[in-house]
C-alpha cells in the first residue's frame, strides 16, 4: 500500500448548490488509483452525512472490489440505544454499496467518547465483525493525551492500527501530544495512520519566512508537501491521509508520494526553523514549564490549554471544524476546568515569563467554554 492516502472529509462541491461534484470526485479517484494509490477514508457524518453514499457513486460501483481500501467509522456521538451500532453499520454498508470494509474505526476515542463505546459494549462488537469478516482490520482514531491512549492499548490489545493527529506543528504541543501518542503507539507496535498532517488547510499557507525557507532549499516542491512527508517518514507509519478537495491538490500529492523518499536531515532542520517562526507569532507566549501546575489548587492543566488554545488561533479561519475544542474538553474531563479557577493568583507568582495567566485564562475560557 503506498503511504498516500484519500481523506474525503472535504471532496469538491459545486459551487451553486453546494452538493458533492461526484464528476470531479470520478476523475480524481480513476486518477488516484491508476498511480497504484488505494487507501479511502470516509465516516457516517462527513460532507453532511452525504460522503458514504458519493463513495458508492464514485468509487465502489465503478471499480472492481480488490482495487481500493475503504475506510469508514462509528461515532460515539450517534450511540443513543441499543440498536444504533448495529443500525448504523448496517446503513454504512447500504449506502457505500460494500459488503465489508477494509478498515473500521471507533471514531474519536477520548475519555468522555471512550465510556460511550464500553456502555454499548463497542469493544467487543468490533471484534466480532472482524470475525465475521465484516471488517478485514479494526482501529480507532483518537484525540486525548498519550497518557491515556496508552490506557486504551492496554486495555484494548487487539486492535489494528491508531489514527492520530500528527504534523510538524502539532508535534511537540502540549495540548495535542502528537509526539507522545506517536511514541505510545510505537510502544505498542501498532501501526499509525496520520490524521491532520496540514492541519486542515494550516501548514499550506505558512508566514512568508516559512514559505522562503521551504522554496529555498526545493523551489519545485509545494509548501505542503513538506507537512504531508514529514508525517510519512515517521517509522511505523502506514498512511497519511490528505483531504483533498481539487484535482490540482490530488497531482501535487501523487507527484511525491508515488515513489516516496523520506525527509533526509536538512530538510528536518529546515522543518524545525519552520516550527520556531509560526511559533513566534502565537497568541499566548507560554514555554510550558509547568510550574504553575504544582501550585493550582483546581487541578488547572494551564500550559495544555493554553498550547489548545494557540492551535486553534493558528487555524485558517475559514476552516469549518478544528480539533482543538474537543481535546479541551476531554482534558477537562480528568483535569479542572478553567472556570474552574479560584483566582488565588498562585499560578502567576510562579510564571517564570511573568504572563498575566488569570486574564489568559478567562479568555481561554470564554473561547472553549
Amino acid at each position: 500500500m503506498k503511504k498516500l492516502g484519500f481523506g474525503l472529509m472535504r471532496l469538491p462541491d459545486i459551487p451553486e448548490t453546494k452538493e458533492i461534484d461526484i464528476e470531479e470526485c470520478k476523475k480524481m479517484v480513476d486518477a488516484f488509483i491508476a498511480r497504484g494509490f488505494t487507501y479511502f477514508d470516509t465516516a457516517w457524518m462527513y460532507c453532511g452525512y452525504k460522503c458514504e453514499g458519493a463513495v458508492k457513486e464514485f468509487l465502489t460501483s465503478r471499480h472492481d472490489r480488490d482495487t481500493y481500501i475503504l475506510a469508514t467509522k462509528l461515532h460515539h456521538g450517534y450511540l443513543k440505544s441499543e440498536g444504533d451500532v448495529e443500525r448504523i453499520f448496517n446503513e454504512q454498508l447500504e449506502k457505500t454499496g460494500v459488503t465489508y470494509f477494509d478498515r473500521y474505526l471507533l471514531h474519536d476515542i477520548g475519555v468522555a467518547g471512550y465510556e460511550i463505546f464500553k456502555k454499548y459494549d463497542c469493544f467487543n462488537w468490533i471484534q466480532n465483525l472482524k470475525e465475521k469478516g465484516l471488517a478485514k482490520k479494526i482501529g480507532f482514531s483518537f484525540h486525548d493525551t498519550a497518557d491515556f491512549l496508552d490506557k486504551v492499548l492496554t486495555e484494548n490489545p487487539f486492535f489494528d492500527f491508531v489514527q492520530l493527529q500528527i504534523n510538524y506543528l502539532d508535534w511537540e504541543s502540549d495540548g495535542i501530544q502528537s509526539r507522545k501518542c506517536y511514541e505510545v503507539a510505537l510502544k505498542h507496535n501498532i501501526p499509525v495512520v496520520v490524521m491532520e498532517p496540514v492541519k486542515g488547510g494550516t501548514l499550506a499557507k505558512v508566514p512568508e519566512g516559512v514559505k522562503r525557507a521551504f522554496k529555498g532549499y526545493n523551489p519545485d516542491a509545494s509548501v505542503s508537501s513538506w507537512a504531508i512527508r514529514f508525517a510519512a517518514s515517521l517509522e511505523n507509519v502506514e498512511c497519511v491521509l490528505s483531504g483533498m478537495s481539487n484535482m490540482t491538490q490530488l497531482q501535487d500529492n501523487m507527484g511525491y508520494m508515488e515513489d516516496f523518499e523520506p525527509l533526509n536531515e536538512n530538510e528536518l532542520s529546515i522543518i524545525e526553523k519552520a516550527v520556531r517562526i509560526i511559533n513566534s507569532d502565537i497568541a499566548i507566549p507560554c514555554t510550558g514549564c509547568e510550574y504553575c501546575i504544582a501550585t493550582c489548587l483546581a487541578d488547572i492543566p494551564i500550559p495544555s490549554y493554553f498550547s489548545l488554545y494557540n492551535a486553534d488561533k493558528q487555524e485558517l479561519e475559514d476552516k469549518k471544524f478544528t480539533a482543538q475544542e474537543g481535546y479541551y474538553h476531554n482534558l477537562s474531563k480528568i483535569h479542572g476546568k478553567i472556570s474552574d479557577c479560584l483566582e488565588c493568583g498562585k499560578c502567576e507568582e510562579m510564571c517564570p515569563q511573568n504572563l498575566p495567566v488569570m486574564k489568559l485564562l478567562k479568555e481561554v475560557s470564554d473561547y472553549f467554554e
